[in-house]
């Protein structure tokens, strides 16, 4: 091997840099640990301990806590550089977010009333439910349908005054589409910023946020973030900020009086028609049974509730100020019905009064009215878009506000407004996404360059999180979240610690392995996996990567393909030293001859875990990155580390034969005739691919909120529940439920579509609340709701995971699955194609590979309801078949390249005896292989995280079947489409022209 010593300096280097960046992991989970013994030391209370924990933790941000002699680093600095934990190791949220395109164009357009605009907006809704497009590509399909003679350029759509320097009355509708579409886009754009600059203030450690595509999705991740509702009101907040003039109680309180006379002699209408009806029936039938005196106490009640002197629900009136009535918090939504249905009764001078609720103060039940003095446009004198700094505050009485500076243009309004107010002795409401967060009056005089101050019953989280929301600026359009997924901290420690154990013990499997089966040679490959694992781990954290439950899958699948490379090679020496060579000759021949086939598999594997990476998100594009970083740093370990060890040992002397007294020739006498077996193969193929496409069109898949929407829930119990009689009580509250046990009896996996279609918060809330008051009977006594959430405490009982798909994001993970395969499969053919220049190779390797798939795919349908974990078809299941694609190929393209290589070497074979005798030779690499994989993801399937079960027994099918498949499929496919005299001899010809042309 050339430049050993560039070679040695670099890996002394890449080991140093990798030990470098891991040390600040393991220095910020010694400070975490510490401070989590701190705050449990002083509390019990799980909620006091988060936050002495996070108090503790932000004091340090600033301090030196890790020295290395030539530098030294802030516990800020330390958690920036330390490896970047996902939300299904470290708990967290994660959500996609869709910024409302429909609520852009309808700004575009002024807010036009125009009817084949609106109409095609709402046919835009319709076509998105089934459709690939984007929403603006659906909106310009539904306006082209029914616009007639009405343009896109005309006034009353976006050639209005605020587009008029770009959209003239003259363009054309194509030429006006790409005006709009680029204003989305800066829109989007926009929104992407707002969210970025919100979330970089969040405070948890290592947010992402990352635009999907052109599409107006963004994906938020927040790792270690506790406080879902917090999170989404710093996403979904709009931060609409508004300042505008209040009415006073004596201008509005004899409205809210009038309005309930009204309803009181509605009430009094309605109980005289119930009356006279009721002594009508009397006169028909005199006769009372039981059930019509019971009905008739029902209706008497209920009549007496309706004729209340109080029906409007006033609670007291305001006190003079700008409060013109308190009512229940629980009644607000009818109450503000009730006023705006009497509009009518409002004097003219007050016509365009609009109505607010104040903000809720914490426990209690009642919420405060305001009247803001709006006008026709409703257009405040001052927005929120004058503020140009925001910051956490305190009031006067030292509690938690947020004070603001408005630009030159917002300080001349905000001085005119509270002129107004103090010569009228008026207030002035500030007003944030419609909810009023405090009115001052103004007694000092006209407040002057641009200062002002929200202050309110705030927290002192909510008072930052203002500050903040306010700082990044409103959101261009409403933001729905349609995908979340929410990881509790518990069930994040328990799959870092299942994954651990798992990890340790496929690792020590896999260290003795190669010691039995190559004696010396596998002391020196276990050195080279150390050190491959070293590296991963390094890389990860120095590229600030995501660590992830499957990219410990995948780190744990690097394992058997760097142990591959290592059997690859030690198998090639051990047939050189068979040849009689002398040991030096051996190795260096052994590995050359290794190359060809390391590099062809590596890259195959590669390519497939590349299209992962493209079409995957969160937690699958993790696998990918780790599994081509594995690969990666696998070649380097394998093919120049394991050789710098092996070189040093024989240069000393040392004798190494890569076997020992139990394996030494263990396979070198073996004569199978696999191709004599291959009509049996395809018999008991055919019949598992039968059996398996007949269940996938009766018994179906298992398909996972991914590919169909809902919300899904994993809920853990003090004690083993019955699944069948859970789902029976969840079948009255949701109508449509699924109820799986995951791992033990007392966990289960819970999923519905009830109100799929509405991605708000409020519809998440309920469907959370309803669950839980439908699990009352399953949970401890006296668990509150927050404990369910929470999903913490000693017995760490409640909800433990959460995931909602809406139904089109479900339709896009769908079709973009169906391309990455499709994807996988083209890529592999053609490079297989190029390398092996006929096309038989590359149908029998494709042939192998839908031969695995579909019998995967059966396995998982035929068996998917009685298995004791989850088998849902969702996107980590799609990474299993790309990765059993990878794999698969993997094992085919050794046993093609050792093909290759005997079709020159032995001339005088037969064409089938060549291939009997290729697979022979690679008989003892492709069963190494294969167990040490096996048992690597054994360890996982049994030891690891439960929800990890699916994902691994789809990986352990794989291999057993891509294992079968290159030795009874792949091979005999590409012989039977070769088998001519012509087609063989041609091959051979090829292979001799090839290498002659190397000489």
């Amino acid at each position: 091997m050339q430049n050993k010593g560039l070679v040695k300096l670099f890996a002394l280097l890449f080991g140093l840099v990798s030990i470098y960046q891991l040390s600040f992991t393991f220095k910020a989970n010694q400070i975490e640990k510490e401070a989590e013994q701190i705050a449990q030391s002083k509390f019990d209370n799980p909620d006091l301990i988060n936050q002495e924990e996070a108090r503790y933790l932000d004091s340090l941000n600033t301090q030196e806590v890790y020295n290395l002699g030539i530098a030294s680093f802030t516990y800020n600095e330390v958690k920036e550089n330390a490896m970047n934990l996902g939300l299904d190791l470290k708990g967290g949220i994660n959500a996609i977010i869709q910024i409302s395109v429909k609520d852009i164009l309808k700004g575009l357009a002024n807010g036009s009333k125009d009817p084949v605009f609106n109409q095609a907006l709402e046919d835009a809704d319709e076509l998105q439910t089934d459709s690939q497009d984007s929403y603006l590509q659906s909106f310009y399909t539904a306006f082209d349908a029914i616009k007639g003679d009405t343009k896109l350029a005309s006034p009353d759509i976006f050639g209005n005054r605020s587009l008029s320097d770009d959209v003239k009355f003259n363009m054309t509708d194509d030429e006006v589409k790409g005006i709009i579409e680029t204003k989305v886009d800066e829109s989007i754009v926009s929104a992407f910023e707002v969210l970025r600059n919100r979330i970089d203030g969040f405070g948890v450690v290592s947010p992402n946020i990352q635009r999907l595509g052109n599409t107006g999705r963004i994906l938020i991740e927040l790792p270690g973030a506790k406080d879902k509702q917090r999170v989404i009101d710093i996403i979904t907040k709009t931060a609409q900020l508004q300042f505008w003039e209040t009415y006073t109680t004596q201008d509005l309180a004899g409205y809210l009086l009038q309005v309930n006379q009204r309803l009181v002699e509605a009430n009094e209408a309605a109980e005289e028609e119930t009356t006279e009806q009721e002594e009508a029936a009397e006169e028909v039938d005199s006769t009372t049974s039981a059930i019509d005196e019971l009905t008739g106490q029902i209706e008497q009640d209920s009549t007496a509730v309706t004729t209340d002197v109080n029906p409007l629900g006033i609670q007291s009136l305001g006190n003079g100020g700008p409060v013109i009535g308190m009512f229940l918090a629980k009644d607000k939504e009818d109450i503000m019905a009730k006023l705006n249905a009497n509009r009518d009764l409002l004097p003219a001078e007050q016509r365009y009064a609009r109505f607010a609720w104040g903000i809720q103060v914490e426990d209690s039940e009642f919420v405060e009215l305001y009247a803001v003095k709006s006008n026709r446009e409703d257009q405040p004198p001052l927005s929120g878009a004058v503020i140009t700094d925001a910051r956490q505050d305190y009031d006067q009485y030292n509690k938690p506000a947020v004070s603001m500076q408005m630009n030159a243009k917002g300080a001349k309004v905000w001085e005119d407004m509270t002129r107004t107010a103090y010569e009228t002795q008026g207030f002035i409401a500030i007003v944030l996404d419609n909810i009023v967060y405090s009115a001052p009056g103004v007694s000092t005089g006209p407040i002057s360059g641009g200062n002002s101050q929200i202050s309110g019953s705030f927290k002192l989280t909510e008072a930052i999180d203002l500050a903040n929301v306010l700082r990044a600026g409103k959101l261009p359009a409403s933001a729905d979240i349609i995908q979340a997924d929410e990881v509790g901290p518990s069930l994040g420690q328990e799959a870092i610690d299942s994954g651990t154990i798992s990890f340790g013990l496929a690792l020590v499997f896999v260290l003795l392995w190669m010691i039995f089966y190559y004696g010396k040679g596998g002391i020196f490959a276990d050195i080279a996996l150390l050190l491959n694992i070293l590296l991963i781990f390094g890389v990860l954290a120095g590229l600030k990567a995501v660590l992830t439950l499957p990219g410990i899958a995948g780190i744990v699948l690097t394992i058997g393909i760097s142990v591959d490379a290592n059997v690859l090679i030690f198998e090639r020496i051990r047939e050189e030293l068979v040849k009689g060579k002398a040991q030096k000759d051996a190795i260096k021949d052994g590995f050359a001859n290794a190359l060809s086939s390391i590099l062809d598999a590596n890259i195959t594997t590669g390519l497939t875990a590349l299209i992962l990476f493209v079409f995957g998100t969160g937690p699958i594009k993790g696998f990918a990155t780790t599994l081509i970083i594995g690969i990666l740093t696998s070649l380097f370990t394998a093919i120049f580390i394991t050789r710098l060890l092996v070189d040093w040992y024989v240069n000393r002397g040392g004798k190494l034969d890569f076997s020992t007294s139990l394996t030494k020739g263990l396979f070198n006498n073996v004569n199978i005739k696999f191709l004599q077996k291959r009509k049996i193969a395809y018999v008991i193929s055919g019949i598992l691919i039968a059996a398996g496409l007949t269940s996938l069109f009766t018994n179906k898949l298992d398909a996972g909120i991914d590919f169909v929407g809902g919300r899904t829930y994993q809920v853990r119990f003090a004690q083993d529940v019955s699944t069948e009689e859970v789902m029976g009580t969840l079948t009255d509250a949701f109508g449509s439920v699924e109820v799986k046990t995951i791992g033990n009896d007392n966990q289960l996996k819970i999923s519905t579509k009830w109100m799929v279609e509405d991605n708000s918060t409020e519809a998440d809330e309920m469907v959370q609340s309803t669950l839980f008051e439908s699990l009352k009977p399953y949970l401890p006594d006296g668990m509150t709701y927050q404990e369910f959430l929470d999903g913490s405490g000693d017995a760490k009982v409640g909800k433990m995971m959460s995931s909602k798909v809406s139904p089109t994001i479900a339709d896009d993970i769908k079709t973009s699955s169906i391309w990455a395969i499709l994807g996988s499969l083209v890529v592999v053919f053609l490079y297989i194609l190029i390398r092996f220049k006929r096309w038989q190779f590359s149908l029998g390797a494709v042939a192998a590979v839908f031969h695995d798939v579909l019998i995967v795919l059966g396995i998982f349908s035929l068996t998917w309801k009685f298995m004791p974990f989850s088998m849902e078809i969702d996107q980590a299941f799609i990474a299993a078949i790309l990765t059993v694609i990878g794999y698969s190929l993997n094992d085919t393209v050794v046993v093609f390249d050792r093909i290759r290589e005997f079709l020159n070497e032995h001339s005088k074979w037969s064409f089938g005896e060549t291939i009997n005798r290729s697979l022979n030779s690679t008989l003892s690499r492709t069963l190494n292989t294969s167990l040490t994989t096996l048992v690597v993801l054994a360890a996982m399937f049994f030891l690891g995280a439960d929800s990890l079960k699916g994902f691994l027994f789809a990986l352990i099918v794989g291999v057993l079947v891509g294992t079968y498949s290159s030795l009874f499929i792949a091979t005999p496919v590409m012989y039977d489409t070769a088998k001519t005299g012509d087609a063989a001899e041609s091959l051979k010809k090829k292979e001799k022209e090839d290498e002659d042309e190397k000489a």
